[in-house]
């Protein structure tokens, strides 16, 4: 990738720059971001942190499933600062009334338990987070994948709804001890460069290999001081794309003056690279190098320059194309009629969210679409969300905003939605250019399965809006002749004060919980099994498995409060028979738990030895295989909902992120891998035993003989694995999930 040099050796800052060297358990140690952990660990284990974190953040897709599972696990009062957003079932009305009680459900639970609640449409959860939450060396949690707020000297880690339910019963969240990369920036972007075009040339460099999966990125070098904090922030959210753990900036004078126009300069310290710190592994960025970008469907890291692919278009346009018909053949995907005689034209631009709707983006997108003379093709729109009430209310008084509207675009409200499908859905085969977070399949809010499909490429906001400015024709922001000089932010948050709840510190025990219709407990959930016998509810093959996939956004997370209702769009828009399938063998788990085992289910156990025996000790249940499952959002709702629906295991050649790995055992589903050199020849009519499962895991073992019989009657071998289980994971999916361990341990502790 232009610009970007990977090396595949450690460093450790010498002189103040980065040299080869071995690495030693001091140099390890000096890393801001190991020193941060450091401070945050509460209990020393060889290997591992056990971390407790300074505050959390949820949206209105998770926080209900979140407090419910901690109030049914014995929470009383939430013991760190929680605040709920309201930034992604704001606008989406799909459900009647349910939207609003959750909302409702947030608000009471605030009061009773001391949370804060931000209200719809006051910010997207990052932008609150980055302004109220935030604070050098601290630490956040946040139930969202893209709690990323390490250009603010925080380290910010985004995991299911499980792992915050450990926080508010005061337990840790255990991570081996992660490799550190240095992320070192050089020179100065040039003009029409923005924060998107450096996140997707790091995206592009970094996923597919997996240089940075699961490690902290820690960035540095003399390129962050030529950079705003708003540029650094939007690089910084971008990383989880990269599938890293998390990531930690330097900080310098330009952090502080944040802290201070944020209201809290108490909240800065200086955190630099130390003389002799040593990283696992190292990327080099030459800003002055990196191009206008664009990531085509279906993933971030498929990006190109923008001149690349105007130069290409019709070869990887026809690439994406022939992908779409292949996954969507419902959808009749069509994209190459994109190409016209003048380049590639789009229908769609959308400005929004944590990395696209800050305050610089928007202001300097708007000088861009100015000089082209604004809007001129009726065939194109292009639509603004900034970030927070306060960005809205500082890009209203410096006038962008009315220049945006002159110029034709559109002011919309602080959400989320365009980033997961429920905001500007394009019309059908539309093709969309977005500086948002993600372009999965479905995030645009097409249904390919009913036949309807459109596509997502990301941009940053200069060349978005120089293509607009275009007519709609793809167009990279370094083309356009455009004076800009940025206006000093001035934070107001007298609409906060106004509006936001904090109840911090001040619980109201007595406040009855606002329970809508739609707002239901998790259904009962049963311990681990001697044995299990595993049947197959889905089978794919695709390289990557998003958890989008796993459980669409858009209108579906509108029944995220009702466990059964939501579980009913499992794999729909991917596998739209794997909910029936799951049913069906939920059915034989009840009939086995209430009478007696069906006759299908003792002919199988006879195969395996004396069924008689085998009815009793062994636990029935779909499971899910998946090449590498679980890229994405960190919504549970992605593991959480194969339980609900009687789902034992997930079998995978590799595990996409850590919390999605994390989401499956936090809800008891096994977490099964093969080696990468075998195949999964299985399919949907086969059964899979694993005998003693509950004492090899009770005993440490990481290796699980498995046997197959096959629909035609025919018998396998079948190697599977559980590695790196720590202690309490392993009680975790034991006792069944999360809320079962909670239970079975109550006043133990």
């Amino acid at each position: 990738m232009t610009g970007i040099t990977l090396t595949d050796k450690s460093v450790i800052i010498k002189n103040g720059v980065p040299v080869p060297a071995a690495l030693s358990a001091e140099s390890k140690n000096k890393t801001i971001a190991d020193t941060i952990l450091r401070a945050h660990n509460v209990r020393e284990e060889e290997g591992y942190y056990h971390v407790r974190f300074d505050a959390m953040i949820s949206h209105d897709i998770t926080y209900v499933g979140i407090i419910q599972t901690a109030r049914a696990s014995g929470m009383k009062q939430f013991p760190l600062p929680y605040a709920l957003t309201n930034c992604h079932n704001s606008l989406c009305a799909v459900g009647g009334t349910i939207n609003e009680d959750d909302h409702a459900f947030g608000l009471s639970a605030a009061k009773k338990y001391g949370g804060i609640y931000v209200p719809a449409n006051q910010s997207v959860i990052h932008s609150y987070a980055r302004e109220a939450l935030a604070g050098c060396g601290k630490m956040i949690l946040g139930s969202d994948s893209h709690t990323r707020y390490g250009a603010l000297g925080t380290m910010g880690v985004g995991e299911g709804g499980p792992e915050l339910v450990k926080q508010l019963l005061r337990s840790t969240y255990d991570v081996p001890r992660p490799e550190v990369v240095l992320v070192w920036l050089e020179g100065t972007p040039r003009r029409g460069i923005g924060p998107h075009d450096v996140a997707l040339a790091l995206v592009g460099a970094t996923f597919g290999n997996e240089f940075v999966k699961n490690r902290i990125l820690e960035f540095a070098g003399p390129g962050v001081a030529d950079l705003s904090v708003d540029f650094r922030c939007g690089v910084d959210v971008m990383t989880t794309e990269s599938a890293c753990l998390s990531s930690i900036w330097t900080t310098d004078e330009k952090t502080k003056a944040y802290y201070e126009t944020m209201k809290r300069p108490g909240d800065y310290q200086a955190l630099t690279v130390a003389e002799g710190a040593g990283y696992d592994r190292m990327i080099t960025i030459r800003l002055d190098e990196i191009e206008s970008m664009i990531a085509l469907p279906f993933h971030p890291s498929n990006a190109f320059t923008i001149h690349e692919f105007n130069e290409r278009a019709a070869e990887i346009l026809g690439a994406v194309e022939a992908d779409a018909k292949d996954k969507y053949p419902k959808a009749a995907p069509v994209l190459l009629n994109k190409i016209t005689d003048k380049g590639v034209m789009a229908e769609q631009g959308v400005i929004a969210g944590c990395a696209g709707g800050i305050y610089e983006n928007v202001e300097e997108a708007a000088a861009v679409l100015h000089a082209g003379g604004g809007l001129n093709n009726p065939d194109f729109t292009l639509s603004v969300y900034p970030t927070s009430v306060p960005v809205s209310m500082a890009l209203t008084k410096n006038g962008t905003s009315a220049q945006l509207l002159s110029d034709g675009a559109v002011i919309k409200p602080s959400f989320c939605g365009p980033c997961f499908g429920a905001g500007d859905v394009p019309c059908n085969n539309g093709l969309s250019l977005r500086h948002t977070t993600r372009n999965f399949p479905n995030r645009e809010g097409s249904k390919p399965g009913e036949g309807q499909i459109a596509y997502v490429a990301l941009m940053d906001a200069r060349s978005i809006a120089a293509t607009a400015a275009n007519g709609g024709i793809i167009t990279a922001a370094t083309d356009v002749n455009y004076a800009f000089t940025p206006t000093e932010y001035e934070y107001d948050d007298s609409a906060y004060s106004k509006r936001v709840y904090n109840g911090y510190g001040h619980p109201q025990p007595e406040t009855e919980l606002v329970m809508g219709p739609n707002i239901a407990d998790w259904p009962r959930q049963y311990p681990l099994g001697d044995n299990v016998l595993l049947k197959p509810a889905a089978v794919l093959h695709d390289a990557v498995t998003t958890t989008d996939e796993l459980i669409p956004s858009g209108e579906t997370s509108s029944y995220r409060s009702n466990p059964l209702r939501l579980s009913e769009f499992a794999l729909s828009r991917r596998e739209p028979q794997y909910v029936a399938r799951a049913k069906a063998i939920a059915a034989m788990e009840k009939e086995r738990r209430e009478n007696n085992a069906p006759t299908e289910i003792m002919e199988v156990l006879a195969v395996f030895g004396e069924a008689d025996e085998l009815a009793v000790t062994t636990q029935i249940g779909s499971c899910l295989f998946a090449e590498k499952p679980g890229d994405g959002s960190a919504r549970e709702q992605a593991a959480s909902c194969q339980k609900v629906l009687g789902g034992l295991g997930n079998i995978c050649h590799a595990f996409a992120t850590k919390r999605y790995r994390s989401n499956c055992i936090n809800w008891g589903i096994l977490p099964f891998t093969m080696d990468e050199k075998d195949d999964f020849p299985f399919g949907i009519e086969d059964w899979i035993f694993v005998p003693n499962v509950k004492a090899r895991l009770q005993d440490g073992e990481e290796t699980f003989p498995a046997e197959v019989l096959c629909a035609d009657g025919s018998r396998h071998t079948l190697t599977l694995y559980i590695k790196g289980l720590s202690d309490d994971e392993k009680e975790i999916l034991l006792d069944g999930c999360l809320m079962n361990y909670y239970a079975a341990h109550a006043g133990k502790d």
